[in-house]
C-alpha cells in the first residue's frame, strides 16, 4: 500500500506589512523601557531625602578621598585620616559659608544706603531715557507690589510656618550625608566589593571593572570641576575687586561654590555680582562686571571645560547642558548638581561594559578585595591606570 504524499504547506501571507510589524516590535519594547524608567524615577523621587544625601556623599568622597589616601601613605591610620579630612572639610565649608553670610549681612546697611541713590538714578533713566515712562506709571509700582503682598499673605504665612520643618529635614539630611561620607571614605572599596556580589558570577568581573572606571571618571570630574571653580572665582573676584565693588571676597566665594553646578551656578553667582555692582556703583560698573562675567563664562565654556572636563569625563558640551537642564527640571538645585556626575559615571561605566574586557586583567585580579588603606576614589584611579 502506497502512502499518500505529505501535502506541502505554504505559509499564508500576513495582512500586517513587515515595516509595521518591525515598528510595533520596537514600539512595545520602548514602552516597556519607558515604564521601567518611570517606575525607577518615581521610586527615586519618593526616596529623594535618602538618595540625594547619599549621592552628595559619594560626590564628596570622590573629592576628598585623595586627601585620605595621602594621609594613609604617610602612615596615618585610615580611621584617623578619615576623621581629619571630614572634620577639616566641614570646618572649611562652614567657615566659607559663614564668611559669605556674615559679610553680606555686615555690608547690607551700606548697600541699603546706596540703594536709594541707585533707585533715583534708575527712576530718572526710566523717565528721561528711551522708555519715557510717566511719573504716574512709576508711582503705581509700589502700590502694585503692596497689593501683591497683601493678596499672598496666606501663602507667605504658610511658608513661614513650614520653615522650621524644612530646617529640621535639611539638618537630618545633612547628618545622613556626613554619616554616609564617613563610611565611603573609610571602607568604600569593601562596600563596592559587597555590591558586586549581586551581579551574576559570569559578569561580576566586568561589572567590577565598569564600576571602578565609572568611579575614576567621577574623581576626574570632581577635580576638573574644582579647577574650573577656582578659575571662575579668581577671575570674577579680581575683576570686581579692581572696580572697587563692595563685597568682592564673598562674591568670589559665592562664585566658587556656585561653579560646582555646571554652567548655571557660575552664571547665577555672577548675576549677584552684577546686581551688587548696580546697587553700589550704578549702570556703568554693572555693565563692566557683566562683561567680566560673560568673558569668564566664554573662557570656561570654550577653553576650560573642553580641556579639563572634556578630557576627564569625555562628555560633549551639549550633553552637559542637556543634563543640567534635565536635572534642574526634575530635581531642582540638587538635580542640577548631580546630573553631570551621574552622566559621567554612566558614560564611563557603559563604555566599559560594551568594550571587551582587557586580556591582561584576570577576573580574580579585578575581583580581589582592595587593601584596607585604599578608598573608593584612589582604588578607581589605580584600576583605571591598570586598564
Amino acid at each position: 500500500m502506497v502512502a499518500a504524499p505529505t501535502p506541502i504547506l505554504t505559509p499564508t501571507p500576513t495582512l500586517v506589512p513587515r515595516p509595521l510589524r518591525i515598528a510595533a516590535a520596537i514600539g512595545w519594547r520602548l514602552l516597556v523601557v519607558a515604564a521601567a524608567l518611570f517606575v525607577l524615577g518615581t521610586v527615586v523621587a519618593y526616596l529623594s531625602p535618602i538618595v540625594v544625601p547619599v549621592a552628595i556623599a559619594l560626590l564628596l568622597a570622590a573629592l576628598l578621598d585623595p586627601l585620605v589616601h595621602a594621609l594613609v601613605v604617610r602612615r596615618v591610620p585610615r580611621g584617623v585620616a578619615t576623621a581629619l579630612v571630614v572634620v577639616g572639610g566641614l570646618a572649611v565649608l562652614g567657615g566659607l559659608l559663614t564668611f559669605v553670610v556674615m559679610t553680606f549681612v555686615s555690608g547690607a546697611p551700606q548697600l541699603g544706603a546706596q540703594l536709594a541713590t541707585s533707585v533715583g538714578e534708575m527712576t530718572r533713566w526710566l523717565t528721561d531715557g528711551p522708555l519715557r515712562l510717566s511719573p504716574q506709571q512709576l508711582g503705581d509700582i509700589p502700590q502694585q507690589l503692596l497689593a501683591a503682598v497683601n493678596a499672598n499673605q496666606a501663602s507667605i504665612a504658610t511658608s513661614a510656618l513650614t520653615t522650621a520643618a524644612t530646617i529640621g529635614e535639611l539638618f537630618t539630611e545633612v547628618l545622613l550625608m556626613i554619616f554616609t561620607l564617613i563610611f565611603f571614605l573609610y571602607g568604600g572599596s569593601q562596600i563596592w566589593t559587597f555590591l558586586t556580589k549581586v551581579a551574576p558570577r559570569t559578569a561580576r568581573a566586568r561589572v567590577d571593572v565598569a564600576g571602578r572606571r565609572g568611579l575614576a571618571a567621577l574623581v576626574s570630574y570632581t577635580r576638573a570641576t574644582g579647577a574650573v571653580a577656582v578659575v571662575d572665582a579668581v577671575a570674577i573676584g579680581l575683576g570686581v575687586g579692581l572696580l572697587g565693588v563692595p563685597l568682592a571676597l564673598p562674591l568670589a566665594a559665592l562664585v566658587l561654590l556656585g561653579a560646582f553646578v555646571p554652567i548655571i551656578g557660575a552664571v547665577v553667582a555672577g548675576g549677584v555680582a552684577v546686581l551688587v555692582a548696580l546697587v553700589s556703583q550704578g549702570f556703568v560698573s554693572a555693565l563692566i562686571v557683566l562683561a567680566i562675567v560673560i568673558a569668564v563664562m566664554q573662557l570656561e565654556s570654550h577653553i576650560l571645560q573642553p580641556l579639563l572636563l572634556g578630557r576627564a569625563v569625555k562628555l560633549h558640551p551639549l550633553a552637559v547642558v542637556l543634563a543640567v537642564a534635565t536635572g534642574l527640571l526634575v530635581g531642582g538645585i540638587a538635580g542640577a548638581l548631580l546630573a553631570v556626575p551621574l552622566l559621567a559615571v554612566l558614560n564611563s561605566g557603559i563604555r566599559s561594559l560594551l568594550s571587551p574586557l582587557d586580556r591582561h586583567v584576570a577576573p580574580e585580579d579585578v575581583h580581589t578585595s582592595e587593601p584596607e588603606d585604599s578608598g573608593p576614589a584612589d582604588a578607581g584611579l589605580d584600576r583605571e591606570a591598570d586598564l
